[in-house]
């Protein structure tokens, strides 16, 4: 499990008890953070090693690229984009060794930036990028004042993903009806529905439905995703599911299905939501306060220039949509550095909250992390 799941548990964060809808990308931030600690030494380095869970910047670096590489390209089967990019003031001289690692692991292209008496102009450029490579589902990513003349490098990353169902729910068979909130109340949304065998596997406590994408043709790298429902017996039953997925390593992987069985009763409601949030609480909470400290970071990998660096922000922001012909799903992550087994016939009704996971299947790479709490909210 990516440790970055850990976020979902963390106050700051919308909790499932609220009824409220959330959706991130461990994935996302895992390589913002792993870049930015390869210009990271001392204790700040020492934070995001354990964090990220690595035993040394080469094992961090090499993982990275892996899971990078993983979900670099899709096809007309499966669009996937990921790329991640930096933006440097002309004020400061990168160092080579830094460079380095951006360009071969990351594959990160850098530019040239005037911060400094430009800072507007350049937020605007590097929102821009994000919306044009979310295939314009991020927008606005860094929010207006950010930016400013102090700033002197941004690092920012950002994932798009289409896929179409590997089967396609009929249109037809969608259909309004219950969803059953936890406040009590209940509310009419459109469920879809499907008659074929499904993967959907019975725990204690809770039930998971994998629904798989239709893979790459010539897919040489074996690789395949699938979206994963985590729907609890009870209707109260989310936050105390979430708490297991977060808190326990194994948990996601140990619970997939891997065997297609016969069902009765089989909804999935269309959810589309997206969330944002600056992430300096929340990371500092879990361990990396030095990142954000003006008197301990430690950034000096970065550039040649003595002076001192420090991260003063990290955006995130994420959403998806999920309908019969399959899912769009999108994610970015900016970081602002500053000077200073069989189973019998089952049903699987998702009418009431649920947790969600959108991962790669060879790798356990988890792109999407989210909880639906009520899917008639957009947003």
């Amino acid at each position: 499990m990516d440790s970055c799941l850990q976020i979902a548990g963390l106050k700051g964060i919308p909790a499932a008890a609220e009824g409220s809808n959330f959706v991130f990308s461990p994935l996302s931030l895992r390589a913002a953070l792993s870049l930015t600690a390869a210009g990271a030494k001392g204790e700040t380095l020492r934070q995001l090693l354990s964090f990220l869970g690595s035993p040394s910047t080469d094992h961090l670096h090499s993982a990275s690229a892996r899971l990078v590489e993983a979900v670099r390209e899709g096809n007309s089967e499966l669009l996937l984009s990921f790329v991640n990019g930096l933006w440097i003031d002309r004020s400061m001289t990168v160092n080579p060794s830094f460079m380095g690692v951006a360009a071969s692991f990351y594959d990160a292209a850098a530019e040239s930036v005037d911060f400094t008496h430009q800072a507007t102009l350049e937020q605007k450029k590097i929102n821009d990028w994000i919306e044009e490579k979310t295939n314009g589902v991020i927008k606005n990513l860094i929010p207006d004042g950010t930016v400013d003349n102090t700033t002197r490098l941004i690092l920012a990353n950002a994932l798009h993903f289409k896929g179409k169902w590997q089967e396609k729910f009929d249109r037809y068979m969608t259909q309004n009806n219950n969803f059953y909130l936890l406040d009590g109340s209940t509310i009419q949304v459109p469920f879809m529905s499907s008659r074929k065998k499904q993967f959907i596997s019975s725990y204690d406590g809770f039930k998971v439905l994998k629904l798989p994408y239709k893979q790459q043709e010539n897919n040489q790298g074996n690789r395949s995703f699938s979206l994963l429902l985590f729907l609890p017996n009870e209707i109260n039953g989310l936050q105390d599911l979430i708490n297991r997925a977060v808190s326990d390593p194994n948990f996601i992987n140990e619970h997939v299905p891997y065997n297609r069985v016969d069902v009765q009763s089989f909804m999935v409601p269309k959810f589309k939501i997206s969330f944002s949030f600056e992430t300096t609480d929340v990371l500092s909470n879990l361990g990396l306060k030095s990142l954000f400290s003006w008197s301990a970071a430690d950034l000096s990998g970065m550039c040649l220039e003595s002076a001192r660096l420090c991260v003063s922000s990290i955006h995130h922001k994420a959403a998806i949509e999920v309908d019969e012909e399959g899912t769009v799903a999108a994610a970015a992550t900016a970081v602002t550095v500053m000077l200073m087994c069989y189973i019998p016939p089952v049903s699987f009704v998702a009418d009431h909250p649920f947790m969600f996971v959108l991962r790669e299947d060879v790798t356990g790479a988890i792109l999407f992390f989210g909880h639906v709490g009520n899917p008639s909210v957009l947003g």
